[in-house]
């Protein structure tokens, strides 16, 4: 049990935890210890395999590992262009702060408005 939970906190900090294991019905997760439901990139691999070499209907293979058929879709798309890395999840939102833009801040400055780790302090000329 201690495996398992190193494993799912592994899992989780790699962002690669499926949120949704129960829903994977395919018998391989169902009955070997190495398919792991909780491992999303493997099951996302796993369903575009049996589509590609096992002729499985998509309808099938999305139903069977716990996706909808524009999900299949999409991890296809992924994994065409990016290979493996493809099917990690990537992280949603903005990557970096986009509404202080360089023209935000400088007039911030000129103003003398103060922002100090998050604590806000008016210039004498405000009271």
């Amino acid at each position: 049990m201690a495996d398992q939970d190193t494993k799912t906190r592994t899992l989780q900090q790699q962002g690669t935890l499926n949120p949704r294991p129960k829903t994977v019905r395919d018998e391989l997760f169902l009955q070997d210890d190495f398919f792991d439901p909780r491992d999303l990139v493997q099951v996302k691999y796993e369903m575009l395999r049996r589509v590609r070499t096992e002729g499985t209907s998509v309808t099938d293979a999305a139903a069977n590992f716990g996706f909808s058929r524009p999900s299949f879709y999409q991890a296809q798309s992924a994994f065409e262009q990016d290979g493996l890395a493809g099917l990690v999840p990537h992280k949603r939102g903005p990557k970096q702060a986009h509404k202080l833009t360089e023209e935000v801040l400088t007039f911030i400055g000129a103003s003398g408005y103060l922002v100090d780790a998050g604590a806000r302090s008016r210039p004498p000329q405000w009271k």
